[in-house]
C-alpha cells in the first residue's frame, strides 16, 4: 500500500514539475534540464546548423576542397560541393530526423522511455547527428541524385503540411473572434482586421503590377498577378455565400497569404528577365542581398519549427476559444506530437535543399541566393493555387457532406 502511495506521489510530483516548466519562462525551460519544451529549441538549432552547412557547401565549399577529397566518392571534391554538397548535407539531416520520427512516433505519455529519448540522451544524439551527416559523403553520386529526385516529393509534402497549418490557424483565429462574449466589440475588430488585410492585398497587387509588369509584353507576370486578384475575389464570394457564411476575416487573411506567395513566385524568376526589374537591381551582391538571404533562411527555419509543433491542425477535435470551455488535456499527455514534429523537420530538410538548389539538381545557383529559377517560380504558383483549392474545399466540405447525408437518409 505504501509502495503504491509513494509511486502515485512521485508521479504527481513529476507532473507538477512538468507543469511548472511548461508555464515558466523560456529561460526556465532550459534551466530545468531535459524536457520537451527545451528539446524542440535544440532540434530547431540543429536544423538551423544543417541549413548553414548546406549553404556553406554550396557557396564556399571550394575552400574545403582539400578536406573533401579524402572521401573517395567526391572525385576531387566536385561531387561533394555545389548542388551535390547541398543534397548530401540535406540527406544527413533527413536521416537524423527520420530516425527520430520512427523512434518517437505514437508517444502519448510524458516520462515514458520514448519521451525521455525525445527530450534527453543528448550525448548520444551529438554522436548520431554528425555521423549521419558524414555518411552521405561516403555514398556514390547516383544515390545522392536519386535522393534529390525524391526530395522534390518530400518538399511538396512539407509545403502541403505548412499550407494546412496556415489555413487551420486562420480558421482558428476566426472562430476565436466569433466565440467572444462581447459580440459588438468583436465585430469591430474583425471588420478592422479584414479591411486592413484587403487594403494590403490591393496595395500589394498594385505594387506587383508596377514592379513586375512594367509593360504589356510581361504577359506571364500579368497573368500571375491578375489570376491572384481573381482568386481573392473567388474566395471572398464563396465565403460570403449564404450557405457558407464564413465571414470576411478568413478570405481576407487568405488573400494576404496568396498575394505573398505570388510575390515570392515572381521574385524567384531568374535575374536578367526584363520584367523583373527588382531582380536586376539586386544582381550584384551587396548588404541588402545578404540580409535578404539571411532573413529568408531564418524564416524557413522558423516556419518549419512552428509547423512542427502544430500537430493539432491534423486532428478533427479542435480547441474551443470560449472562456471556461477549454478542451480537457491529460495531465501526463505530451505537449505536442513528437512523431509529427520530427516528420515535419525531415521533410523540411528536403525543402531547404530544394530552396538552395532552385528545385533543379542541374541548376547552378549564385552566391547569397535562395529559391531562384523558373522551377522555383512555378512551384510557388502551384502552391498558391493549391492553397486556394484547399481553402475552398474546407469551406464547401461541410455543405457537401451534409447534402450527402441527407440524400443517404432520404433513400
Amino acid at each position: 500500500m505504501e509502495t503504491g502511495t509513494s509511486t502515485s506521489n512521485s508521479g504527481n510530483s513529476r507532473n507538477d514539475s512538468y507543469e511548472t516548466i511548461k508555464n515558466g519562462s523560456w529561460f526556465n525551460q532550459f534551466r530545468n534540464g531535459c524536457n520537451p519544451w527545451m528539446a524542440r529549441y535544440v532540434y530547431g538549432l540543429i536544423f538551423l546548423i544543417a541549413n548553414l552547412l548546406a549553404w556553406a557547401a554550396r557557396d564556399y565549399g571550394r575552400r574545403a576542397l582539400n578536406k573533401v577529397t579524402k572521401f573517395k566518392n567526391c572525385k576531387e571534391g566536385e561531387n561533394c560541393l555545389g548542388t551535390e554538397g547541398v543534397l548530401r548535407v540535406s540527406l544527413g539531416c533527413f536521416l537524423f530526423y527520420f530516425v527520430m520520427f520512427l523512434s518517437t512516433l505514437g508517444t502519448s505519455k510524458t516520462h515514458s522511455p520514448r519521451d525521455k529519448w525525445h527530450s534527453g540522451w543528448w550525448s548520444a544524439k551529438l554522436i548520431m547527428w554528425p555521423a549521419l551527416t558524414i555518411i552521405p559523403f561516403l555514398l556514390p553520386s547516383t544515390i545522392i541524385l536519386l535522393y534529390g529526385e525524391l526530395a522534390h516529393f518530400g518538399a511538396g509534402v512539407f509545403l502541403l503540411i505548412q499550407l494546412i497549418s496556415v489555413i487551420s490557424f486562420i480558421t482558428w483565429l476566426n472562430e476565436c473572434y466569433q466565440s467572444q462574449k462581447d459580440a459588438e466589440r468583436c465585430h469591430l475588430r474583425v471588420m478592422l482586421l479584414a479591411t486592413t488585410s484587403y487594403t494590403v492585398c490591393i496595395v500589394g497587387v498594385i505594387l506587383m503590377y508596377i514592379w513586375y509588369a512594367p509593360d504589356s509584353s510581361c504577359l506571364l507576370n500579368i497573368f500571375f498577378i491578375t489570376w491572384t486578384l481573381f482568386l481573392i475575389q473567388l474566395m471572398t464570394s464563396i465565403a460570403l455565400h449564404p450557405k457558407v457564411n464564413a465571414g470576411y476575416l478568413t478570405p481576407a487573411l487568405m488573400g494576404l497569404y496568396v498575394v505573398f506567395i505570388c510575390w515570392c513566385a515572381i521574385r524567384s524568376e531568374p535575374v536578367g528577365e526584363n520584367c523583373n526589374r527588382k531582380a536586376a537591381a539586386s544582381n550584384r551582391t551587396d548588404w541588402l542581398t545578404i540580409i535578404s538571404f539571411v532573413v529568408a533562411l531564418l524564416a524557413m527555419v522558423i516556419a518549419t519549427f512552428s509547423t512542427g509543433i502544430d500537430s493539432q491542425c491534423f486532428q478533427f477535435k479542435k480547441d474551443v476559444c470560449s472562456e471556461g470551455e477549454e478542451e480537457e488535456v491529460e495531465e501526463d499527455g505530451v505537449p505536442y506530437g513528437y512523431g509529427f514534429f520530427h516528420f515535419v523537420f525531415a521533410t523540411g530538410a528536403m525543402y531547404f535543399a530544394m530552396l538552395l538548389i532552385g528545385w533543379n539538381t542541374h541548376h547552378p545557383m549564385k552566391k547569397w541566393t535562395i529559391d531562384v529559377g523558373w522551377t522555383s517560380t512555378w512551384v510557388r504558383i502551384v502552391n498558391e493555387w493549391v492553397a486556394v483549392c484547399v481553402y475552398i474545399w474546407m469551406l464547401m466540405a461541410p455543405i457537401v457532406l451534409k447534402t450527402r447525408r441527407q440524400r443517404a437518409s432520404g433513400t
